[in-house]
């Protein structure tokens, strides 16, 4: 790979210089195809979106297309999109309800749950049982299926960890977006579109660039529908990250968890069940400390967003949460995948109210997404040129020449992980670091991402 190995790539990183052309590369692009996706776990939906038994989504990891379907007994089922006889497609719809997938090309039939269901001419073609046993054969699955807080993930291949594990302590955080009540989140969407940007710039943007906020983002301030991403409210804010996910905060005004949850927009009934439902570590980091979780990402491309604009004028702000997969399409388009969450649990008005939040800000028509993706699409216009692989982009923001480091730590910061007041590039360069280590053979990398340099 030019300019030099993957060592190379994963040396720069680490002292906080990106090979421009990792946003464009195809070469790059194979090796994340190849040694990425299929060795970690991967977001593929939420447990709401199939409720009923015989309800079906289609998701993508990379190539591979898999239906995400809750069979007649209810228990969730991961299978590849591929026929066993000639390896066509099963299924052709989005989503959808039924008890029978039968592919278009020969008429194989399986049943929801994978299994093979029967197959024109059994008798005749096959001789029957003794030449094909249906009961044998079954739509491959992924090495591991699991779930957290109705979070389906699978594994292509055995990462060799459990999903919860995996997580790790990134769950404190995973919590306050996911575990509003004892319901849970139900979701709307998702809303799909494909940009001709790299998938990782919207990573990287989500685990912790506070720093774009007051300038990308200027007109929803000037326009008055957001009061948040002014320069001093994002730099009060905290950068935090832990093991597999990191995520920016902002800094609310004083008072206690009651007083600052209702500023941010909930209703009483929903932060008593939020006060009930949080650790005291959880709470504390609210209504002590006054941080507030707004976007994070969780290796390798699921996104999160919590923030609260003005619906209409003259009222008070609404929240609302966000789900977001970078979907690599190649090295220059990804799709976007976006979902409105809401607790489940939460009044109706809210939900209208909060929806309405969402689809002002992001989703395919959100002001915020048009600012963001005009500047994506340009960095990997200019990261496929030839030139790209001459330059190294300084991420070097927090970092001083003699080794020392600016901001300040949050030593006694209620959550786990690291976390500092204000600007800095931490949470680029340690997500960046775990990207890197996954372009290495199998073996090579921890994909626990928990030594990504807990930069202090």
């Amino acid at each position: 790979m030019r300019p030099g190995p993957a060592e190379e790539i994963s040396a720069a990183i680490a002292d906080g210089m990106i090979p421009a052309h990792v946003y464009g590369d195809p070469e790059v692009f194979e090796l994340e195809r190849r040694n990425l996706f299929p060795r970690t776990w991967v977001f593929l939906g939420h447990t709401s979106e199939i409720p009923h038994p015989g309800d079906f989504v289609l998701r993508r990891i990379v190539d591979d297309s898999f239906i995400v379907t809750r069979d007649d007994t209810g228990r969730i089922g991961v299978h590849l999109n591929m026929c066993l006889h000639r390896g066509m497609q099963v299924c052709r719809a989005e989503m959808g309800n039924t008890r029978m997938f039968r592919c278009p090309y020969h008429a194989w039939s399986y049943r929801n749950d994978g299994s093979l269901a029967g197959l024109p001419f059994h008798d005749e073609a096959y001789g029957g049982e003794e030449g094909l046993s249906r009961d044998r054969h079954r739509l491959v699955a992924p090495a591991r299926v699991e779930t957290y807080n109705g979070l389906m993930f699978a594994a292509v291949e055995d990462p060799g960890i459990s999903l919860e594990d995996f997580l790790g302590d990134f769950r404190f955080y995973l919590d306050l977006y996911t575990a509003q009540s004892e319901s849970g989140l139900e979701l709307r969407g998702p809303q799909r579109w494909r940009v001709n940007a790299n998938w990782k710039i919207g990573c990287e943007n989500f685990v912790g660039d506070m720093y774009h906020t007051p300038y990308t983002h200027r007109s929803v301030v000037d326009i008055g529908l957001f009061r948040e991403p002014k320069a001093h409210k994002r730099k009060e804010g905290v950068l935090y990250h832990c093991g597999v996910g990191g995520g920016t905060t902002y800094k609310l005004p004083p008072g206690d968890f009651t007083e600052r949850m209702r500023y941010v927009g909930y209703p009483d009934i929903m932060i008593d069940r939020m006060a009930a439902l949080w650790s005291e570590p959880q709470r504390r980091m609210v209504g002590d400390d006054g941080f507030m979780v707004s976007a994070a990402t969780l290796f390798p491309n699921l996104s999160l967003v919590h923030n609260w604009p003005i619906v209409r004028e003259g009222e008070d702000v609404v929240p609302f949460i966000s789900l977001r997969q970078w979907h690599p399409v190649s090295a220059t388009e990804t799709e976007v995948l976006s979902w409105f969450a809401v607790d489940a649990e939460a009044p109706d008005d809210f939900k209208a109210d909060s929806y309405k939040a969402y689809l002002m800000c992001f989703g395919s028509s959100g002001m915020f997404e048009q600012d963001d993706i005009e500047n994506w699409v340009s960095i990997t216009t200019a990261a496929a040129g030839s030139m790209a692989h001459r330059l190294q982009l300084n991420s070097r923001m927090g970092l001083l020449h003699d080794g020392g480091q600016v901001g300040r730590p949050l030593d006694d910061f209620p959550g786990p992980g690291f976390a500092r007041v204000g600007y800095g590039e931490f949470n680029q360069r340690n997500w960046l670091q775990m990207w890197s280590r996954h372009l290495f053979p199998p073996g090579a990398g921890d994909t626990t991402g928990r030594d990504t340099g807990g930069e202090r």
